[in-house]
C-alpha cells in the first residue's frame, strides 16, 4: 500500500490547537482528508503558518519536505477563521511553485455553526471560495459532527 506524509499548516491565530479535529477526521478520511481512502497517511509535520503575513509559509515546507512530505495541507481554520486567511491561495501557489509539493485546502469537515455564519455574512459566495470550500463542505450531518 502506499504511504504518503503530510504536513498540516494552521492558521495561527489557532496556534494553542491541539489538532484533534483535524486528527479526527485524518483517521476517518473526513473532509480533505477523504483523498486518502484507500492510502496509507502518516502526519509528518505540524505548524502554523506563523502569524499574518504567514511568515512561517516561507521556511516551514522546506522542513517538511527534508522529513519526507509530499502533501501539504493548508487546515480548515484558516477558511473557516472570522475573516478567513485573505492569503491562502497564495499559500498554496507559494509551496506548489517553490518547493514542488502538493498543497490540498482544508483538513477536516467545516463545522456546522462556521458554514452557518459565514453563510449568513455571505463570506464564500463568490467563486472563488466556492472552490477553496470545495474539500471541507461536507454535508450537514458530517459538519454537526465538528461542531
Amino acid at each position: 500500500m502506499e504511504k504518503v506524509k503530510i504536513g498540516i499548516i494552521i492558521c495561527d491565530r489557532y496556534h494553542t490547537c491541539a489538532g484533534g479535529k483535524c486528527f479526527r477526521a485524518l483517521q476517518n478520511r473526513e473532509g480533505a482528508f477523504s483523498i486518502y481512502k484507500d492510502v496509507e497517511v502518516e502526519i509528518a509535520a505540524y505548524t502554523s503558518c506563523g502569524g499574518c503575513p504567514g511568515g512561517n509559509i516561507e521556511y516551514a515546507p522546506e522542513e517538511m519536505k527534508k522529513n519526507g512530505v509530499t502533501h501539504v495541507h493548508l487546515a480548515t481554520g484558516l477558511i473557516v477563521g472570522y475573516p478567513p486567511c485573505p492569503r491562502i491561495n497564495y499559500f498554496e501557489k507559494f509551496i506548489t511553485e517553490k518547493y514542488g509539493m502538493k498543497v490540498i485546502l482544508g483538513t477536516h469537515p467545516i463545522p456546522q455553526k462556521y458554514f452557518l455564519t459565514h453563510s449568513k455574512l455571505k463570506t464564500w459566495s463568490g467563486k472563488t471560495y466556492q472552490m477553496i470550500i470545495q474539500p471541507t463542505l461536507a454535508n450537514e450531518q458530517m459538519r454537526l459532527k465538528y461542531d
